[in-house]
């Protein structure tokens, strides 16, 4: 069963995931990356939405054939499904492996926003 936060973060993260979806439809998968990216950001609260958003960036390595990249999300992969709800996720980290994984970063105005609002609704 899903959380609150995972249910109204919902509408949010798909979009971005969409998003995703067509750049790389597109042959842009730097755009497409950086729409996981958004997805990861406001859903990594989630264990759900966490793992399943390191999945899309694993199947994006995939296609890219970046082996570093692949490496790096099957270790995320296992990170968010073990740490989400616990509290181990660095707030704003964007997920990807140029990124250390335990790095906070900031989060972009938008995307607080989006953060504040559904947690508020959350409760």
């Amino acid at each position: 069963m899903m959380s609150n936060f995972s249910q109204n973060i919902a509408p949010y993260v798909k979009k971005e995931m969409i998003r995703a979806y067509r750049a790389q439809k597109k042959d842009d998968p730097i755009t497409a990356f950086r729409h996981l990216e958004n997805a990861h950001v406001l859903g990594q609260e989630s264990t759900y939405w966490h793992v399943k958003v390191h999945y899309l960036m694993l199947r994006w390595a995939i296609k890219q054939r970046d082996i570093k990249e692949i490496s790096g999300q099957l270790i995320r992969i296992i990170g968010a499904a073990l740490l989400t709800a616990i509290d181990g996720v660095p707030i704003g980290n964007t997920g990807g492996s140029n990124v250390h994984a335990l790095k906070v970063m900031p989060i972009s105005a938008k995307n607080a926003e989006i953060i504040t609002k559904t947690k508020a609704l959350s409760r």
